[in-house]
């Protein structure tokens, strides 16, 4: 009954990029997604640097610049917070690529098809046992499929996270918006005036264009809804939007409408047995700050190269749990940002009295720059306990490497097939043993990188020295045994 090497559940952006990862490594994956017809709704507007340079290390980058706009900066983040000097980043791409989600959506999920991958809509999983050798899932039309692993993409309300028996525990919703593009009949300069004015109260309120004629607009809702699944009625919205500004905008014509709350989750852990959790499936919280389909998309690029290397046989002991370890504390450092914003939008006092505080603090360029890494990804340093030489490349192991300039191209050129890679500017170094998994380029690194820096498929910094017994260590640990 084996079906595929991995089961994915969840189509949306998660559940493709990783699928799209699997492939790169010939992986035989399926992804399942319950819905039958992508989802139209907007709850995503961007991409920020780091999911953005992912992108460039997989060649995806122009399609996606095609699809999209580009906001120089991305220190404005922090509850609309705003450092009064641009903050510079240690990134070819310090900006925020305007996109909507459905777009992304899109993008993905035919990357993920254009490498083989199989995507089912209208199948939803309702079962799952697993064993030492696999995962048996049920459909909800009652067939069993078989595969080695399953990957847990389907939301917030994640049944395989469910299924799985991984807790899910955190905070309840306090606090609910309605969400929605709409069409208005009032003119964009009324929204625009109206919508500036109620956000001096209320910065949880707001409305304005979204293309095609429509209007984005977000709103708190009257109270917290018992099933957040069903959509807001349209009058439900209007109710809304008289309460909070005085007009309605002469709303109407809705392309879609959904409800988005303050509940902050966190899985206890990301991995049980055979099946991962990624995506929403192991974190959830406000939209604030746009970092939830970021967050995934980078969950994906974590786990995809280290599942894959499980299903090749070379995945050395300890690779799948490192996936946990990694990514788990960097869903706590966003939880904590995205419950920050949501007391910074609050109208009470002592919140405002801690927006000023902050709004003072931002003017100082180090503490306005480690938010902007911060939001944007691009400060994530995992862990890795040493796996170099400490004076050769001080704080440099553990932290995804810039873009550089090479001999022929960019680095992030030669990163497309998520191998592994060692740069090497002495040729002195060998990966002999490893050469099916890392590649060996001979370059110069501009200082003050390194004298020679092996990265991981997704971009990491595994290695850095000039000894060719410690660079040895580091590739049986991140790539298995020689010649597997």
């Amino acid at each position: 009954m084996h079906v595929a090497d991995v089961i994915v559940s969840g189509g949306g952006p998660t559940g493709t990029m990783l699928a799209a990862e699997l492939r790169l490594h010939g992986v035989d994956v399926l992804v399942l997604e319950r819905d039958p017809a992508p989802n139209p709704a907007v709850r995503s507007l961007g991409l920020h640097p780091r999911s953005i340079e992912i992108l460039d290390q997989r060649g995806l980058l122009e399609r996606f610049l095609e699809n999209g706009q580009q906001y120089p900066g991305v220190g404005g983040g922090l509850a609309g917070i705003v450092p009064p000097r641009p903050v510079q980043l240690d990134s070819a791409h310090g900006y925020i690529l305007g996109i909507p989600q459905p777009v992304t959506d899109r993008l993905l999920a035919e990357r993920a098809a254009e490498l083989g991958a199989e995507i089912r809509r209208g199948e939803s999983l309702t079962g799952l046992e697993q064993d030492d050798d696999g995962v048996t899932v049920e459909l909800s039309d009652g067939t069993a499929l078989r595969s080695h692993w399953l990957v847990g993409c389907d939301g917030g309300r994640s049944r395989v996270r469910t299924l799985a028996g991984i807790g899910f525990p955190g905070e309840a919703a306090t606090t609910e918006w309605l969400l929605g593009e709409v069409a208005v009949t009032a003119s964009p300069e009324e929204v625009a005036a109206v919508s500036e004015e109620v956000r001096k109260t209320h910065r949880g309120f707001g409305i304005g264009p979204a293309g095609d004629g429509l209007f984005r607009a977000v709103v708190p809702a009257a109270s917290v809804a018992e099933d957040r699944t069903v959509p807001p009625a349209l009058e439900e919205f209007r109710a809304q939007l008289l309460a909070y500004a005085g007009t309605d905008f002469g709303l109407h014509s809705a392309r879609s409408l959904t409800r988005f709350t303050d509940a902050t989750r966190l899985a206890e852990r990301y991995r049980q047995g055979r099946v991962f959790l990624a995506g929403d499936a192991a974190h959830v919280h406000p939209p604030l700050g746009g970092q939830g389909l970021n967050l995934g998309i980078q969950d994906a690029f974590n786990l995809g190269w280290k599942l894959a290397a499980a299903v090749d046989g070379w995945a050395p002991e300890g690779l799948l749990d490192s996936y946990g370890a990694e990514r788990r504390p960097v869903a706590e450092e966003v939880l904590t940002l995205t419950r920050a914003q949501s007391v910074l939008l609050q109208p009470e006092p002592g919140p405002q009295a801690v927006r000023r505080l902050l709004t003072e603090l931002v003017e100082f360029d180090d503490v306005a720059r480690f938010l902007a890494e911060r939001i944007s990804g691009l400060g994530i340093r995992y862990d890795l306990g040493g796996g170099g030489d400490a004076d050769a490349a001080p704080g440099l192991v553990g932290t995804r490497l810039r873009d550089l300039p090479l001999a022929q191209g960019r680095l992030y050129e030669r990163l497309h097939e998520g191998r592994g890679t060692l740069l090497d500017p002495s040729g002195s170094l060998s990966v002999a043993g490893w050469a099916d998994r890392v590649d060996h380029l001979v370059e110069t690194i501009p200082a003050p990188e390194a004298p020679a820096v092996l990265l991981r498929p997704d971009g990491y910094v595994a290695w850095a020295g000039d000894e060719q017994r410690a660079l040895e260590l580091s590739l049986a640990r991140w790539f298995g045994a020689a010649g597997a």
